[in-house]
């Protein structure tokens, strides 16, 4: 099946016992025994249910992956990722990171023994693993300078390492890591697969038997699992990722060509224009789509840009139906430190866009009202 085919029928499942075309909710914490330890593949509410059970199948569909996992939030997963390593093991990470992601690692996992370093995500050759390198992170397209990484060629130096590949910006639809030879990839489906703002949640898919095994024990022991409810919003939401990707990709081309010719706009961060350094390999790597991700240095007032806007509004969110504006340094990587966030080239004058499916000529003549007032 192509994937707009697929993204409809694996989110897809009929009733066996009333024929509903969509999908029931269980929403049980609890599941009969016929004996002690006989049952139906659900124990209990905290390891399994049917509802997430469709997601995990669904989400490993379409990343033509073997297994996929669920939990509470991206975050819970990325740290489920983390819960495979010890005390001094070591992750390589890419040097533009969200900025949770890096709370996570610096001020949290950091405290327990792991070690972390940053590279550049445009080099591949500056992967270097040391001995003690067990995973190598990546982000492509970047959160929040859109950096493209080429997840081939870092694939190639990973050595025993582990490749996670965070694909939130991207989807299936545009990019599948697994297939550049990544191990692990991991969402945020509260962003693109849901698209629609009304649930958080965390996906990650492999093909490794023995990397499922342990995320699957993880993901039970530490518990942080989405309620059914929230598994079944993004089932909703996988069956018009397609259409959706499509609207915000071609959106955010026109909205990027806009900018990139205003006077009050600096630079212009979109791998879709030819300009961006990693166009030609997201061009190679990415589904001829660039999501609806872009950011931007704005000459003049930040505030008074993202307060004059009347279709984009502020929000610290992306990849939902409305077009979003948010201000990273003070909103999505406030928690990295200033001279980190100063050397990574996240300016204070950074504004990121998510591009939502609105008519692209009203987002255009929003944000030219919003730059005259800034």
């Amino acid at each position: 099946m192509r994937f707009e085919t697929k993204a409809v029928q694996a989110a897809r499942e009929t009733d066996p016992i009333t024929g509903a075309l969509v999908p029931p909710i269980h929403q049980s914490a609890t599941f009969v025994q016929e004996e002690p330890g006989v049952h139906k593949g659900y124990p209990y509410g905290r390891t399994g249910n049917p509802t997430r059970a469709l997601l995990e199948r669904a989400i490993a569909t379409l990343e033509n992956g073997r297994y996929g996992l669920a939990f509470a939030s991206g975050l819970a997963a990325e740290d489920a990722i983390l819960h495979l390593l010890q005390p001094g093991d070591h992750v390589l990470c890419c040097d533009d990171v969200y900025g949770g992601t890096y709370r996570l690692f610096e001020q949290v996992r950091r405290r327990y023994g792991l070690e972390f370093s940053y590279f550049d995500t445009t080099d591949a050759t500056a992967v270097k693993p040391q001995k003690n390198t067990k995973l190598i992170w990546l982000e492509s397209p970047t959160n929040p300078l859109l950096k493209i990484a080429d997840i081939s060629a870092v694939a190639e130096r990973k050595g025993n390492a582990l490749l996670v590949v965070d694909n939130t910006f991207a989807t299936p639809y545009l990019q599948r890591p697994l297939e550049l030879g990544a191990d692990i990839v991991v969402h945020s489906s509260t962003k693109y697969l849901s698209g629609h703002g009304d649930v958080i949640g965390g996906l990650i898919v492999t093909s490794n038997a023995e990397v499922y095994e342990r995320l699957k024990f993880l993901q039970n022991a530490i518990g942080a699992v989405p309620g059914p409810f929230d598994c079944w919003l993004v089932l909703r939401g996988f069956k018009t990722l397609a259409l959706r990707m499509k609207a915000h990709s071609e959106n955010a081309q026109a909205v990027a060509e806009f900018l990139s010719k205003h006077r009050k706009v600096e630079r212009v961060y979109y791998p879709g224009l030819p300009s961006h350094p990693g166009h030609a390999i997201a061009k190679r790597q990415m589904n001829g789509l660039y999501s609806g991700m872009l950011s931007f240095e704005l000459k003049g007032n930040v505030k008074k840009f993202v307060q004059a806007t009347k279709v984009f509004v502020l929000a610290e969110n992306l990849g939902v139906i409305e077009s979003l504006t948010t201000h990273p340094a003070t909103m999505t990587h406030a928690s990295i430190p200033p001279e980190e966030r100063a050397r990574r080239g996240i300016k204070d004058n950074l504004v990121r866009l998510s591009v939502g499916i609105e008519n692209a000529q009203d987002l255009i003549e929003d944000l030219q009202q919003a730059l005259e007032y800034a």
